[in-house]
């Protein structure tokens, strides 16, 4: 059975999108769009109005956010399956409380996605609800592991109905910045556990990044000294990478996995871990390619760099903040970079 079979005897899924964020809200329809089934009939942005136009309209899916003005929605959940008792509801929210998940879906959720995995999770999400399944991100999934098995009650974690993605082995996230500050706390996290944890990390950053990150790291409790001299630690400076690789304004496939490889293969033999992790690896070489006004370059960049999560243990985080937001960002550009990865933060 089809999703739009399995929605009613329409011949489209009826969708309404809910997000106070208009970025989001084109993300989630341009992600709809590459199914033919799906119809975005309406787009709002608080809970009160979702009510409304679920009242009137009666979609078959509600793609809904959690954290909305007016009404916020698990509220909106609970009035919805008064007025629209027959739509499925499927939570998209950055939130990862698991008490706001449960009553997210208690409240008459049918599943929940979080924001960060929605580019590898939005689509078999609703295709799931759809089926009448319960989904939850698989990242929820893992964390509700150490959670006592509650002896009454709704547990939806415990549900066997419940669908997950199982994580890939490696992941490549993307990060929206809204400053440096926001970009140098992830970026001391994503190093910082690599590093404490006795695994190698691969940065290609600006300089004034390179420089501003070391007292992060010590902060954070890394001996840098130590890492750098055990070869666990590579800062690379992003232009000097970037021209390594890029012929004709468009990055050279060839030169990229050549170097890439000989950076991966020496740093993760540096690993004093026990049971070797992934090595972390962090660009803004794609930011600044975005910068000069060069978005295809970026996207190319990243499509490359899921070929090398495919032939090495490997986590990517690539960075776009102000700099190249302000100059080539728009929301088509931010539609496909999304697509090229697994997880996508907004800070």
């Amino acid at each position: 059975m089809t999703s739009a079979e399995s929605a009613g005897d329409s011949k489209f899924v009826r969708v309404l999108v809910v997000d106070d964020y208009e970025r989001w809200r084109r993300f989630v329809c341009s992600t709809l769009q590459t199914n033919p089934a799906y119809q975005v009939i309406r787009e709002v942005s608080d809970g009160f109005e979702a009510v409304q136009r679920s009242h009137e309209l009666r979609p078959d899916l509600i793609v809904l956010d959690i954290g909305l003005p007016i009404l916020n929605g698990i509220e909106a959940a609970r009035r919805i399956r008064i007025h629209a008792p027959e739509a499925k509801i499927l939570f998209l929210s950055e939130n990862r409380a698991l008490d706001v998940v449960e009553e997210a879906l208690r409240r008459g959720g049918n599943g929940y996605v979080l924001k960060s995995d929605a580019a590898g999770e939005l689509l078999p999400a609703i295709e799931a609800v759809l089926q009448g399944k319960c989904f939850v991100s698989a990242s929820l999934v893992a964390m509700s592991g150490d959670r006592p098995d509650p002896s009454s009650g709704y547990h939806p974690f415990q549900n066997n109905n419940v669908v997950a993605i199982a994580p890939s082995p490696g992941r490549h996230e993307v990060g929206f910045y809204s400053d440096d500050q926001r970009l140098l706390e992830h970026l001391t996290q994503f190093v910082g556990a690599a590093l404490k944890a006795g695994n190698a990390a691969i940065i290609s950053a600006t300089e004034s990044h390179r420089d501003a990150l070391i007292p992060r790291l010590q902060s954070y409790g890394v001996d840098v000294g130590a890492a750098i001299e055990q070869g666990r630690y590579v800062a690379l400076d992003a232009t000097e990478t970037m021209a390594a690789f890029m012929c004709n304004r468009m990055p050279d496939p060839v030169r990229f996995v050549k170097l890439f490889d000989q950076l991966i293969l020496a740093a993760a033999r540096t690993s004093s871990s026990l049971n070797p992790q992934p090595v972390a690896i962090f660009g803004e070489c794609v930011n600044l390619l975005l910068a000069e006004g060069n978005a295809e370059a970026a996207i190319q960049v990243e499509k490359l760099g899921n070929q090398l999560i495919k032939a090495h243990n490997v986590d990517i985080l690539c960075a776009y903040f102000p700099l190249g937001t302000a100059r080539g960002m728009d929301d088509h550009t931010f539609e496909r970079i999304c697509a090229e990865h697994s997880t996508a933060h907004d800070r």
